[in-house]
């Protein structure tokens, strides 16, 4: 008492046989053993090339699977390695990787370093360098460098694992569309029967003649099969979460796909997720003409490198990029709050903010237009001073990362409003935002507060898509119509998103946006024609103009033009 898909064929095909048994049995000449058997044949074919279709859909979750290491290098207490299953890896065993091989599963690396090929799981074709304390994933390739790490996420606990299980979840847990087409198919299967036993009774009663009154009514029944309204959404949704997971989009299920569909508006943190997460030397400027850029960052890197101050790092880090020498210091004196001193080559050097230099009389009235262009545009000042005197000054700031005024740029391209989240003062916030070309900003912004934000947003009519990466951001992951989490930030943010993101690029958000539409798209394409084709063939089939064979072909051919047009969206590119 609850008809499906393959009811109507199952009901056209025993009344071919049931009535040519009765007719054989009887001695009649009418026989319809062979409508029958092509019926199911022909099915079956269409069946056959369906199920190809959507292993090919598929197969960028098997790659996922494949893809992992089988074996694993463990080193024992003793220092001794030796070869295992990767089944048999535990946490906190030590591993060892060497060049060119797979890291067999999850960890944090203790000793060596090495470039990484991480395509397999972001999307990103290049490599990652890797030093000790990084994280490395299972599946991914040890390009060049040797490195011991301590496992720390094995069997299902690794990424690629978790992967695997949100993707094949996603293709299997039904859209709300989806339901929507399962009531409508209820509804639809029982009309057909009364059409086809309405049809039946009106050509008996016209021709007198069962034989000729039965073929249309099987018509009528293998016509109306909505197999394909049944794969209108499932293999859209296979293709389209198989696609992201190959770049790097994780669509965590199919109401993800339909919420996307409607976004008039995306919210973006600031810290992590538009900027770098982390303070890096944007501008180094001389203050004597006897003095480099270079020579100015090198002399203050080599006493910065000392602190640990974030800042401090952020000095040391550039001087490190650059392959510059770091000098000899001694006497190391640490400011607290304001800077650093010590001696180099018996000079006094100075490094810190601008008033530590004033406390030590150090002279930098002269530079104070170049201290105030810097500040001005949400910089943090360091001046650098030699023997008293100043030699030169850094811009310091979160840098923002060099896809999102793309990003930002493509969404208005679409129609799509941007606004930016930020717990940073007004100013800091504000600069940052014009950089990348958003004017709706939100600053010193608490936690608790974003979430506020977004409903104030959906009160008035919007559908909010929110992209974030840190533990604060969960709320409003959660609230938002659409959560985007990058696989960068924590494990809180990453479980309260609808879409993860296992590259901190911006631009994956577009793409996300982009993916899901294209796949919600082509899952209308594919309800609106499998529909129209019934409703059309219908009549055709009551008025004996279609026998039941073409009409097994033809529903069989409207399943196949389902899929086939569901695997587009793998040939549509996302820019």
């Amino acid at each position: 008492f609850a008809p499906g898909m393959d009811t109507l064929v199952s009901m056209g095909t025993l009344a071919a046989l049931g009535f040519s048994l009765y007719t054989i049995g009887v001695g009649g000449k009418d026989s319809y053993v062979e409508t029958g058997a092509v019926i199911t044949a022909l099915i079956l074919l269409g069946r056959f090339l369906e199920a190809r279709s959507r292993g090919e859909a598929s197969r960028a979750i098997e790659k996922l699977i494949k893809l992992g290491a089988k074996t694993a290098h463990r080193i024992d207490e003793h220092g001794k390695e030796r070869e295992i299953a990767i089944e048999e890896v535990k946490v906190d065993d030590r591993i060892r990787v060497r060049p060119g091989e797979k890291i067999p599963v999850d960890g944090v690396i203790e000793d060596g370093s090495a470039s990484v090929d991480e395509s397999l799981l972001t999307g990103e074709s290049m490599p990652v360098r890797k030093d000790v304390g990084d994280t490395v994933y299972g599946g991914t390739i040890n390009l060049d460098g040797a490195i011991v790490f301590r496992a720390k996420g094995v069997g299902a606990d690794m990424v690629l694992s978790k992967i695997v299980q949100m993707v094949n979840e996603a293709q299997t847990v039904k859209a709300p569309i989806q339901k929507f087409v399962d009531r409508v198919a209820g509804v639809f299967v029982p009309i057909v029967i009364v059409i086809a036993l309405a049809t039946l009774v009106v050509w008996y009663l016209t021709t007198g003649n069962l034989a000729s009154s039965i073929v249309p009514a099987i018509a009528v029944l293998v016509i109306a099969c909505p197999c394909a309204m049944g794969l209108a959404t499932p293999t859209a949704i296979m293709v389209g979460t198989g696609l992201g997971a190959s770049r790097g989009i994780l669509i965590k299920n199919g109401e993800s796909l339909e919420r996307a569909k409607k976004i008039d508006v995306v919210l973006f943190d600031k810290t992590g997720t538009l900027t770098e997460g982390h303070p890096a030397v944007t501008d180094v400027i001389s203050a004597q003409p006897d003095f480099t850029p270079d020579q100015v960052l090198s002399l203050a890197a080599s006493i910065e490198t000392l602190s640990s101050h974030p800042l401090a790092q952020a000095v040391a880090r550039a001087a490190t990029e650059k392959n510059l020498t770091f000098l000899p210091v001694i006497g190391f004196e640490q400011v607290a709050g304001k800077g650093v001193k010590g001696m180099i080559d018996g000079s006094t050097i100075v490094v810190g903010s601008p008033s530590l230099l004033s406390e030590y009389h150090i002279p930098i009235e002269s530079h104070s237009a170049q201290i105030e262009q810097l500040e001005s545009d949400a910089k943090t000042v360091i001046g650098v001073a030699k023997d008293g005197s100043p030699v030169g000054f850094f811009g310091i700031a979160d840098r923002v990362k060099e896809e999102s005024a793309g990003a930002v740029a493509s969404l208005k391209r679409q129609g799509i409003d941007t606004a930016m989240v930020s717990g940073d003062n007004e100013r800091t916030a504000r600069a940052i935002a014009r950089t990348i070309g958003i004017t709706e900003v939100f600053a010193r912004v608490l936690p608790d507060a974003k979430m506020d934000i977004v409903k104030n947003l959906q009160s008035k009519g919007k559908k909010v898509a929110f992209v974030g990466d840190g533990i604060n951001d969960a709320p409003a992951l959660v609230q938002a119509d659409l959560g985007i989490a990058l696989g960068t930030g924590t494990d809180i943010a990453i479980e309260a998103g609808n879409i993860v993101l296992m590259k901190g690029n911006p631009l994956k958000a577009v793409e996300a946006l982009t993916l899901s539409r294209r796949t919600f798209t082509a899952i209308q394409q594919n309800l609106f024609w499998a529909f129209f084709y019934n409703v059309a063939a219908i009549p055709l089939a009551a008025f004996g103009l279609l026998n039941p064979i073409i009409a097994a072909g033809a529903m069989a051919f409207s399943s196949i033009s389902v899929v086939l047009n569901s695997l587009r969206i793998k040939r549509v590119g996302m820019k």
